[in-house]
């Protein structure tokens, strides 16, 4: 039984070894990226069976992509090498107290030719869970008709569905196309994570209620809305929103990744059987962590690190 199946492009990250612009690095670290990785490598640390639908080019990178996924314990009976088109790779550069620059040469992709022929035998009664974002559906059209295949397939398998809408304006071709996808995605998951500030862009409002209350519509069952040093806020349809605090870091060292810690902790949370005030305060725990690691994954923790983490925090 895989606890976890994701969608999502892993690509080659390479990381500036000092400080400056990205026109200036000359020096770089290379490693894996990509959001749906980043959730999968979380998982796997805290132990659950993870699966990962993905395609490679067949080329260094991709074989480099692919013996980290088996590192770090991710199947890969879904993942494929296209012999035509390129693996995607990003540039970034090093920075001591603000976002870093990225640059992303992604496009053509071999992922971004991912078909629904290549999905469709895939057996969602033996999935407990489908966790997607909102990054596959705006790399192409054929990527986009998969990832609402799979999520019909998994609502029809009764398989529960996670939804990070995870925005990136950039990759399509307009704001109104954005929109209109995402929110069309959002009716088939039971759980939808917007940010506080993709509320604004996604539905009009920056208010957490609102943001909630759009979703529930959709028909979600909970909406668990990501709010910085804030914390999370819970609404479970029918019931109070609650606020969960964040956790205090003292340094914030690189904030790519954070979204993606705090899917690991919904989901490591929801497949242990915690409610859902206890999967938000697990998600605040290992978004803080990751904020205070540099790279897209090198903060996440282990069952062991996260729970001692809690248990400090919490004195």
């Amino acid at each position: 039984m895989t606890d976890v199946l994701l969608l999502g492009e892993p690509m080659g990250l390479f990381s500036a070894t000092e400080y400056g612009s990205l026109k200036e690095a000359t020096s770089f670290n290379k490693s894996v990226a990509g959001a749906e990785i980043n959730v999968g490598i979380g998982l796997s640390r805290l132990g659950h069976q993870v699966e990962y639908i993905s395609k490679l080019g067949k080329d260094p990178i991709g074989e480099f992509i692919f013996e980290a996924l088996e590192k770090e314990k991710i199947g890969t009976d879904y993942v494929t090498f296209d012999e035509i088109n390129r693996t995607g790779i990003m540039l970034k550069n090093k920075v001591k107290d603000a976002d870093p620059d990225t640059a992303y040469y992604r496009k053509g992709s071999a992922f971004s030719t991912l078909s629904i022929k290549e999905v469709e035998k895939i057996d969602f009664s033996k999935v407990k869970v489908l966790h997607v974002t909102g990054i596959p559906p705006a790399l192409s059209e054929s990527v986009r008709e998969v990832t609402e295949f799979l999520m019909k397939q998994a609502k029809a398998a009764g398989t529960f569905i996670t939804f990070d809408p995870n925005l990136r304006p950039a990759l399509w071709s307009s704001t109104d196309e954005m929109l209109s996808v995402l929110n069309t995605l959002a009716h088939y998951a039971d759980v939808v994570l917007p940010g506080i500030s993709e509320g604004e862009t996604l539905m009009g409002s920056s208010d957490s209620e609102d943001i909630a209350r759009f979703y529930h519509d959709k028909g979600a069952k909970v909406v668990i809305t990501k709010s910085g040093s804030e914390g999370a806020y819970v609404s479970e349809k029918g019931k109070a929103t609650v606020n969960v605090p964040g956790f205090k870091v003292l340094e914030v060292v690189d904030t790519v990744g954070a979204g993606d810690g705090f899917a690991v902790g919904i989901l490591h949370a929801y497949l242990e059987g915690l409610d859902w005030k206890a999967a938000a305060k697990h998600a605040n725990a290992i978004g803080s962590l990751q904020v205070q690691h540099a790279g897209d994954n090198e903060g996440l923790p282990t069952k062991t690190i996260l729970k001692e983490y809690i248990a400090k925090q919490n004195r």
